[in-house]
């Protein structure tokens, strides 16, 4: 497994709107992704669900508040 990286704010939105990284909200209560849903992000159930069609290459970047 490769290490964790942390990124800064602007480092992740960058990464997100040149559609290099998915951006994950790490909840799995739904009330909750809607009270921190941030612009481009999908929630963890979204994300559990099309986890095995995406590429073993494609980044990801989880937040929490």
């Amino acid at each position: 497994m490769a290490d964790i990286e942390r990124i800064g704010v602007q480092e992740a939105h960058r990464r997100v709107t040149t559609n290099q990284a998915l951006l994950v909200c790490a909840y799995d209560d739904e009330a909750k992704y809607r009270m921190l849903n941030l612009d481009g992000s999908i929630s963890l159930s979204s994300f559990q669900s099309r986890v095995d069609a995406l590429p073993k290459t494609q980044e990801i970047i989880f937040y929490c508040a």
